[in-house]
């Protein structure tokens, strides 16, 4: 038997200053029982955290998770947890959020953003 598909989109919003946070794939398709990966890159922020939500049709945000290249731990936001999310990076700008075992309910829009310092302001793509 088939398992039901599941689309998870990277969000695609504007950004204001200078960092440009960016995301890939712009759409996952899978079905379920399946692992997504979506990775984000925070360009010139490299001593800050990647910060992951979860966003379904009408809905509110969900903050799923942080993580910092140099923390030993993520942190989640309520309702999310390993094994099923997790995060890792493959250096000080690029992060990937990783959801095991999909299922329909992990259909939504998927948001990386960051803390930008030097404006004062969280940024997204």
């Amino acid at each position: 038997m088939l398992g039901s598909l599941c689309t998870l989109i990277t969000a695609l919003t504007g950004v204001s200053g200078m960092t440009l946070v960016t995301q890939k794939p712009p759409v996952v398709a899978l079905t379920t029982g399946q692992t997504a990966t979506m990775d984000c890159n925070l360009g010139t922020v490299t001593d800050t955290s990647a910060r992951w939500y979860k966003q379904v049709p009408g809905g509110a945000p969900q903050y799923v998770l942080k993580f910092h290249h140099s923390y030993s731990s993520v942190e989640y936001g309520p309702g999310f947890s390993a094994p099923k999310f997790t995060s890792n990076h493959q250096s000080q700008s690029d992060y990937r959020l990783i959801i095991k075992n999909v299922e329909e309910g992990d259909s939504a829009v998927y948001y990386c953003t960051t803390w930008d310092d030097s404006a004062k302001q969280n940024v997204s793509q």
